[in-house]
């Protein structure tokens, strides 16, 4: 099979599983490459996601690494059968891959859980807030990147409307709800905007006040997007250097606790929503 072109996000973390049940196995790349009937190189490509696998190899392999972890084997042999182009692969000759793997991401998450301190989450904000965005001498983009960076940012809201069991929360603080990208009138129905998606079933926005005492925790925006097993969580911060995946053990029990920190300083979801409205009638 010959090797990717372009690596995902996605295809990058299956391999990382697998090499990190090889490496607990105590196995080295030789004998696990003998053992699945390939060459080390294969493997080797297989584990960077350079090489796709096969759900039948990645039995095999995790068979040889003794993993007991039933719900964590089939969800890695879930991730080998993901054929399907997503509808984010159609803006893939115009936008980063950074954008790509954030869509792909949030599509096959089972929860989202972040925290924003500057900035309106992207899958709350309007039209006229993302062209806000990248309309911004800083952006400095030709019209027609930006027309595909704002219909791909819109496209990405499709996420909220999913039938299955999905949950999107984020903790917004103040001072993001308070930034004008546009002018008075936009930030007005961006405001309004966030506390309509509020209202939705499975969307819980939290706001943390200026007043809030104690709160340390302003920093970089993060996404926790839930896997479909634990051990499949990946926190990604938005850096100033682009988007960083985190998904070692340690880090996701760290960004946990910062997630559930903000959430510990937030008002309620309706103190949240009634909030944001005086918010917006005032501005």
């Amino acid at each position: 099979m010959a090797a990717r072109v372009t690596v995902t996000a996605r295809q990058e973390r299956l391999g990382k599983e697998l090499r990190r049940l090889r490496e607990r196995a105590g196995m080295s790349l030789r004998d696990a490459a003998r053992a699945a009937g390939v060459n080390e190189g294969k493997l080797s490509s297989m584990e960077s996601g350079r090489v796709a696998t096969s759900a039948d190899r990645v039995r095999l392999l995790v068979g040889q690494y003794a993993c007991e972890d039933t719900a964590l084997v089939n969800a890695l042999v879930a991730m080998t059968g993901e054929r399907v182009r997503g509808w984010w692969e159609t803006h893939r000759r115009m936008l980063p891959q950074d954008f790509l793997d954030l869509a792909e991401l949030e599509h096959h998450a089972a929860y989202l859980r972040s925290f924003e301190s500057v900035h309106i989450p992207g899958l709350l904000q309007t039209e006229e807030h993302v062209r806000a965005i990248y309309s911004s001498s800083a952006a400095r983009l030709p019209s027609d990147q930006l027309e595909a960076r704002v219909r791909f940012r819109l496209a990405r809201h499709t996420v909220l409307a999913r039938e299955e069991p999905f949950c999107y929360e984020v903790v917004i603080h103040e001072a993001a709800l308070r930034v004008r990208v546009a002018n008075r009138e936009a930030s007005q129905r961006q405001l309004l905007h966030i506390v309509k998606q509020s209202e939705r079933p499975r969307v819980s926005v939290r706001v943390v006040p200026f007043d809030v005492d104690g709160f340390t925790r302003i920093g970089n925006p993060m996404l926790l997007a839930g896997g479909s097993v634990p051990t499949l969580d990946t926190v990604l911060l938005d850096t100033a250097h682009g988007a960083r995946y985190m998904d070692a053990e340690a880090q996701l029990a760290r960004y946990r606790q910062v997630i559930n920190d903000v959430e510990g300083a937030a008002l309620d979801p309706v103190e949240s929503r009634n909030f944001i409205h005086r918010l917006a009638k005032n501005t």
